[in-house]
């Protein structure tokens, strides 16, 4: 089975080294040159979180304002690392790991993929509707990837979880390859199977949520799961109202169904709690924003609220929130928990 991680950045070279580890040959693509050459030449770095209180703590620093990693260990594993021009050949799976930006130009990645092979994207929001007419309904398999990874240089990628890899994989069509693509994912991980849409409004629910206040504010995961309950609820729950509203009787993601966990009374005691393990964990889209590029914030809240306009569901927290988002990468607010102040605002 020949596959290919398309989009190595930091969840898809931490998936990609996850396989090869397994012994699961797969070939890693990205534009970053310099990330080619360095996992070319020293492989995938893959620092790991602190979890055991017996084994030494390894610090590694980020940014200049971002708090530093604790570390148990570092791996460094051989991988099979190529530039989009390079490719050859067609691939029995592909993973999409690439920003949804550029989705509506992978036509060209068609030639790659085998008449019977499977296109799976692991990005987040609701991207597969936008994939059908590039690749075919049923060769579309949906997966969220349930973990937090943040490269930090070429080459090198923190995970910034400590749930392990964690997978809900569904069929958008046909999902003949469901079963040969969970028993893959079942060598590294955790993998979880069902409804595609409920396991997608799951995800959407806390990258909603959390990935955007996130971005908004530089905070952790855990922080906002502390210090920021009530704007994280007001956003999930608007996710909740949509999903509930397109036909989802469950929202599953990690052994646990949403509805049943943030709906109750104790959500609020909750939060922290369900966070835990994400607690170091900060955004994509920040990470994306401060590097001076657009995020996938349309693509993610803004999933949500284009479900919601369609299902007939006002979504006016999650609206005012992507505002924000669009504020800070327009330079006209700051990323800082200050900035939380312009969600009360009205357009």
């Amino acid at each position: 089975m020949r596959i290919c991680i398309f989009g190595a950045g930091a969840m898809g070279t931490s998936l990609g080294a996850a396989l090869t580890e397994a012994g699961i040959a797969c070939d890693l693509v990205t534009r970053d040159r310099a990330h080619v050459d360095a996992l070319r030449k020293h492989g995938a770095t893959l620092c790991l979180p602190f979890e055991n209180r017996g084994r030494r703590r390894v610090r590694i620093l980020r940014g200049q304002d971002a708090a530093p990693i604790f570390a148990a260990d570092q791996k460094k594993i051989p991988v099979s690392a190529l530039l989009p021009e390079e490719m050859a050949g067609r691939y029995d799976v592909i993973f999409l790991a690439t920003g949804q930006q550029s989705n509506a130009e992978l036509g060209g990645l068609c030639a790659y993929l085998s008449e019977d092979g499977a296109l799976v994207t692991v990005q987040n929001g609701l991207p597969e509707r936008g994939l059908r007419d590039i690749f075919g309904r049923d060769r579309i398999y949906g997966c969220a990837l349930s973990w937090g990874a943040e490269r930090l240089s070429p080459g090198v990628v923190a995970i910034t979880s400590g749930s392990g890899f964690r997978f809900a994989l569904g069929a958008y069509g046909g999902g003949d390859k469901l079963p040969q693509l969970k028993a893959l994912l079942e060598q590294i991980g955790i993998v979880t199977t069902g409804d595609l849409q409920e396991l997608r409004f799951a995800k959407l629910a806390i990258n909603a949520s959390f990935s955007t206040l996130s971005a908004i504010t530089g905070l952790t995961f855990g922080e906002l799961a502390v210090s920021h309950r009530a704007r994280v609820l007001s956003l999930m729950r608007e996710v909740f109202s949509v999903a509930r509203a397109v036909g989802c009787k469950k929202l599953p993601l990690n052994g646990h169904d949403l509805f049943r966990v943030f709906c109750r009374p104790w959500a609020w005691c909750m939060l922290p709690v369900a966070m835990r393990a994400y607690r170091t964990t900060r955004s994509g889209m920040l990470r994306a924003i401060a590097a001076g590029r657009r995020c996938d914030i349309d693509y993610v809240a803004g999933a949500a609220i284009r479900a919601g306009e369609e299902a007939g569901v006002p979504t006016p927290h999650l609206a005012r929130a992507v505002a924000v988002v669009h504020e800070i990468e327009n330079g006209l607010a700051e990323i800082a928990p200050e900035s939380l102040s312009l969600l009360d605002e009205t357009e």
